[in-house]
């Protein structure tokens, strides 16, 4: 079979065995995979990634000096069964599976390891048990994005964001724009996007924002303030705290008294915005805890390659929430796939391009440019090395 490979940080097309499923999983012949982030930091920062997934107990990440098969974001049609599989699943049916394989108890990141080739490919194994067909003839281009979708869907479950919320997301790259598809999918009333792209911030619009802002010319914190009651100083507390005292003070009743049954009411719980960091540079963890109200929620779901300096003093100073999220759960896959399929959940502006196995290596190089694309599928049928706009 055709597939793309990367080693030492080169991209080209080689021919492979086609592979074999094991027990419990299927062989699917790819229809689309999309290129995502990690992708690309994969091609330049793989030992970084690598050496950090090895202190969590995961030593066999992708790393430069292996020739590896990328590509975790996959659609496509069934072909065949390992031996004793479920056969759940009959061949022909359009399925996309979460990006985990296993042999025996070891497990890896189909397409982020050498031993899981992954979707940059004309076949794919996958793992039945987590593979689901694709309900309601749901296009190609948009089942692919189950995925990365899921991994919004999850970040905004760790955010708990309710629909009177006002969520603040920070970088308008295919995450945040996903981020944002998903928020506006479960109703929350405000979102506020900032990005310094000027494409970016035309896909946030048209991905549901609010309020889209430059960075450069005007401050994402001071439209999230405005208006919603968020404490942005701590005199701004330490006043508002004596006010209340002042006014339980003239109550009939201990002052005591009152602030249990307010706060049993949950009326004495602080205003504040619910923040997605989705740039993930050196620096902005940081700058979030400067620049954020007092008792901000923050979700980092931006990867940030490199080591990172905090100052733990903003955070419990302002008493921040800081949440860091990745991947998603079965259940949040299942969710993603048939909110798409409903059409509930709107991500089709988040696709920008389509490229063949041997346009890649250019997909790679013009995603790095904001302004040109955001989302890049590839369709292994498409004879073409050149990027093709939607």
């Amino acid at each position: 079979m055709k597939a793309t490979s990367l080693t030492h940080g080169q991209l080209e097309v080689v021919d492979l065995p086609t592979p074999r499923p094991g027990a419990g999983q299927l062989l699917v012949e790819v229809g689309r995979c999309g290129i995502c982030g990690s992708d690309l930091h994969c091609r330049l920062h793989a030992d970084q990634l690598a050496d950090a997934l090895e202190l969590c107990g995961y030593p066999r990440y992708v790393r430069s000096g292996l020739s590896v098969v990328l590509g975790h974001e996959i659609y496509g049609e069934v072909v065949d069964h390992g031996p004793w599989d479920a056969r759940r699943i009959r061949p022909g049916t359009p399925v996309v599976s979460v990006p985990l394989v296993r042999r025996g108890r070891q497990v890896d990141g189909v397409g982020l390891s050498a031993h899981a080739p992954g979707g940059y490919a004309e076949y794919v194994v996958v793992q039945e048990a987590l593979t689901l067909p694709v309900p309601n003839g749901l296009p190609a281009d948009l089942a692919v994005l189950t995925e990365p979708m899921a991994v919004a869907w999850h970040a905004v479950n760790r955010g708990e964001v309710t629909r009177g919320d006002v969520a603040i997301v920070l970088g308008c790259g295919p995450v945040g724009l996903a981020v944002i598809s998903v928020l506006k999918a479960r109703g929350v009333g405000t979102v506020i996007a900032s990005d310094y792209s000027g494409g970016r911030r035309t896909l946030a619009e048209r991905c549901g924002a609010d309020l889209v802002v430059d960075p450069a010319v005007e401050s994402p914190w001071e439209g999230a303030a405005a208006g919603h009651g968020f404490m942005t100083t701590m005199p701004d507390e330490y006043n508002a705290g004596i006010d209340a005292m002042e006014g339980l003070a003239r109550l009939p009743v201990p002052w005591w008294t009152a602030w249990r049954a307010l706060e049993a009411l949950g009326t004495t719980r602080p205003a504040h915005p619910v923040v997605f960091e989705c740039v993930g540079v050196p620096g902005m963890i940081d700058g979030v805890l400067a620049a954020a109200p007092l008792h901000s929620r923050v979700v980092v779901v931006g990867v940030c390659m490199g080591p990172d300096t905090i100052r733990p003093s903003l955070a419990v100073n302002k008493e921040l929430d800081l949440r860091f999220a990745v991947g998603y759960t079965p259940l949040e896959f299942r969710d993603t796939l048939h909110a798409l399929a409903r059409g509930t959940l709107n991500a089709s502006h988040l696709v920008t391009g389509r490229v063949g196995l041997a346009g890649v290596a250019a997909a790679f190089t013009t995603l790095a440019d904001p302004e040109d694309h955001a989302k890049i599928l590839i369709d292994p049928s498409l004879d073409t090395d050149v990027v093709l706009k939607r």
